[in-house]
């Protein structure tokens, strides 16, 4: 890129720096993918949340799960996360946990439809030294052009450890059959433990299923990055948290925390990596331009997949230009990493078209 040069504003150099954190992270798997979602900061905890390659540049992701392909963007800042869950501290002054927003009215009925249906499915027994598997596709834009290029779709698996750590060594990630170790965190020296950046099943039992009291926590907890507005980012934290193998009270209450964000709307033409449409839920980031959508199964109201796209024309391409997308297929639980479930443990997510 040529940021570097001197015709690059300061001010530039960083809307690409947070632009690029937004999207799917590359190849390398230091840093979990999942992070990269979940910062996603848009994509990635792993981007700043994903990880890099010995080869090429740090970066972090978008996911969804939202998604971080190994074809992501090459640019990206790492994230440190693993905040102890702490509880009752109020919001801080501003946020919007508790403010009404006149455009999400809406949306909090459609999520309000999501969580109930979502608190009828049966929960689950996952154990300590299990690994919670989940299939993929996912398709990301790579930057390091100073244009977003899109990349083609590809198969994503990965095998999440659910011991509460701290753990140098998350799991797997398997991408176009070749597999990666999920390290800890960038800081972690010692092993990332459970938490806001590595959510175990045990861990989200843990979490406040009041809506109200969720938010809250959310908006305490959710790493801030530089510049990036606080609605947004603790909007991408939920992003982060859902698409996975989930208590369903925890759910319910994650969908009903996310009505409350102000700016959080329904997207009709919402759709997934491989094109299922359902019913969508979004936010725009008005700093960047960049806009985040969820899609559920409209009859299953299972989360189905996201992408992000810009919204703005800007020096990374035209509005609509697509910057990441990913797909969930299917989700599993088993006793190693790498293992492929069985007929049995599998549980297929939406038409697989």
């Amino acid at each position: 890129m040529n940021d570097h040069t001197t015709g690059a504003s300061p001010e530039r150099h960083g809307d690409r720096e947070e632009i690029a954190r937004l999207l799917p992270a590359p190849a390398d798997w230091d840093l979990p993918r999942e992070q990269h979602l979940r910062h996603k900061d848009l994509l990635m905890h792993h981007i700043d949340h994903d990880q890099v390659a010995p080869t090429r540049p740090a970066r972090r992701l978008l996911r969804p799960a939202v998604l971080a392909p190994a074809t992501a963007l090459a640019l990206a800042c790492a994230v440190t996360a693993g905040i102890a869950l702490s509880g009752g501290d109020p919001a801080p002054a501003g946020t919007a946990s508790h403010r009404a927003a006149t455009d999400m009215q809406p949306a909090a009925a459609l999520l309000d439809r999501i969580s109930a249906a979502t608190e009828t499915h049966a929960d689950l027994t996952v154990r300590d030294d299990q690994f919670v598997y989940t299939r993929m596709k996912t398709r990301g834009a790579e930057l390091a052009s100073g244009k977003a290029v899109l990349g083609p779709l590809m198969d994503y698996e990965r095998w999440i450890s659910q011991e509460p750590g701290p753990l140098r060594k998350q799991g797997l990630v398997r991408e176009n059959g070749s597999t990666f170790p999920i390290n800890a965190d960038l800081g972690d020296t010692k092993g990332t433990p459970a938490g806001i950046s590595r959510p175990t099943y045990r861990w989200l039992i843990s979490l406040p299923t009041d809506p109200d009291k969720l938010l809250t926590y959310l908006y305490a907890n959710t790493p801030q990055p530089d510049r990036r507005e606080r609605d947004q980012a603790v909007f991408e934290q939920i992003g982060f948290m859902i698409g996975r193998v989930m208590p369903p009270r925890t759910a319910a209450a994650l969908y009903r925390a996310a009505a409350k964000i102000p700016g959080v709307t329904p997207a009709p033409q919402a759709h997934d990596a491989i094109g299922r449409k359902g019913l969508g839920i979004a936010r725009d980031d008005t700093r960047y331009g960049i806009r985040t959508e969820w899609v559920f199964d409209a009859k299953t109201f299972d989360f189905l997949g996201s992408r992000s796209y810009l919204t703005k024309d800007g020096s990374y391409g035209k509005a609509g230009t697509l910057l990441s997308s990913e797909a969930v297929l299917e989700h599993a639980v088993v006793d190693e990493a790498g293992r492929q479930p069985t007929d049995a443990q599998r549980t297929q997510i939406g038409h697989q078209s």
